[in-house]
């Protein structure tokens, strides 16, 4: 991948970088600006590195996902999944096959299952309740990305024992949501992951870069709102357009922008956990390392397993389909060692309270 240069970075850039390193605080102009600004892409990376490398240390943590279920009663414009899509292959996993796939996780060595699936309404609250507390009893941290459902089935899912839930909100831009999220409110959006977070959840939310549309400005709006929220980990993709979804001939997100935002994401949410996502990677190869270096900490890799891997398609060109479940799991922590980086041993909850510990002591 060619790298933006970084030289001749304007000084008023270079003071905001530092501000941002130091304070974790900035503008929404600040943000916009930075941003903007090709020319400081690997001095954000390098202080995102250095932030990570503070607060969440320099272990990676790998976190397999089960993708159980392609059925979505939704219709969001720019997924595979999306009800309306007749070209798809669609699949739901039983109650065994899930578990069999967490069995195996733990044998990989995994301290975190991700269970993730379209809304898919045939797992009711007596389905999953007890698939969710199979999985819990077998030592693993669990988290859940199953889209909106209401306070009550949140709650059943975490007396359960789900410890994390996953729910992008994509966009602060309320019209760009609703224009691409037919039927679906940004306000119930926002709703749940308030209802998450006083449940007491570790809530992942997010951002899709380069929706049509979208502005500089709105992905400012992003960062801070996942500041404000207190988001525990945030998950940053680049939209990849597919073309069984009315989106099909839009342009694609962009590698750069996207990487900016997730250092400066780093800067401003020192504590929080942030994935070096697959869809970084099937732009760009090699992107997980590059990521790992501009601020991220966690990887998922995949663990589901045959024509459900391959048919799990939120966009074209999914890296890493035709492997093993196993192959991923070593390719990985081979890759991770090659960068002076390890494998984490523990869970990867957040690790609160270091904010404040480390406040200040950068230069």
């Amino acid at each position: 991948m060619k790298k933006p240069q970084s030289h001749s970075v304007p000084p008023r850039l270079v003071t905001l970088a530092r501000t941002a390193k130091n304070t974790h605080r900035l503008s929404r102009e600040e943000l916009t600006e930075l941003l903007s600004s090709p020319c400081a892409e690997e001095l954000l990376a390098a202080a995102a590195d250095d932030v990570r490398h503070a607060y969440v240390g320099d272990g990676v943590h790998l976190r397999g996902i089960i993708e159980f279920s392609n059925i979505c009663r939704q219709n969001c414009m720019y997924c595979g999944l999306r009800r309306d899509n007749g070209k798809i292959e669609r699949y739901r996993l039983t109650p065994e096959e899930i578990l069999d796939l967490a069995k195996k996780a733990v044998g990989y060595g995994y301290k975190t299952v991700v269970m993730q699936s379209g809304e898919d309404a045939y797992f009711t609250m007596e389905r999953l309740v007890p698939i969710v507390r199979a999985v819990k009893e077998l030592g693993l941290a669990v988290t859940l990305s199953l889209g909106e459902r209401s306070r009550e089935e949140y709650r059943a899912l975490k007396e359960a024992g789900a410890d994390r839930y996953l729910l992008r909100l994509e966009t602060t831009d309320s019209e760009l949501y609703e224009a691409f999220d037919p039927g679906m409110s940004h306000e119930r959006r926002k709703a749940c992951l308030r209802d998450l977070k006083s449940l007491g959840y570790e809530v992942g939310t997010g951002t899709l870069v380069g929706l049509p549309g979208q502005s500089v400005e709105s992905l400012a709006e992003d960062i801070l709102f996942f500041q404000s929220i207190d988001a525990d980990m945030i998950g940053i993709g680049p939209f990849i357009p597919n073309g069984d979804t009315p989106l099909a001939d839009a342009a694609g997100g962009d590698f750069h922008l996207t990487r900016r935002m997730v250092s400066l994401l780093r800067l401003l949410l020192p504590e929080a956990n942030i994935p070096a996502t697959t869809a970084m990677e099937t732009l760009e190869r090699g992107a997980r390392e590059i990521m790992l270096t501009s601020g991220c900490n966690v990887v998922m890799p995949n663990v589901t397993e045959g024509d459900a891997r391959r048919n799990y398609a939120l966009y074209p060109g999914k890296v890493c389909v035709a492997d093993t479940p196993a192959h991923c799991r070593s390719c990985m922590e081979g890759r991770i060692a090659s960068m002076g980086r390890y494998v984490a041993t523990d869970a990867g909850f957040r690790r609160r309270g270091k904010a404040e510990e480390k406040h200040g002591n950068f230069s």
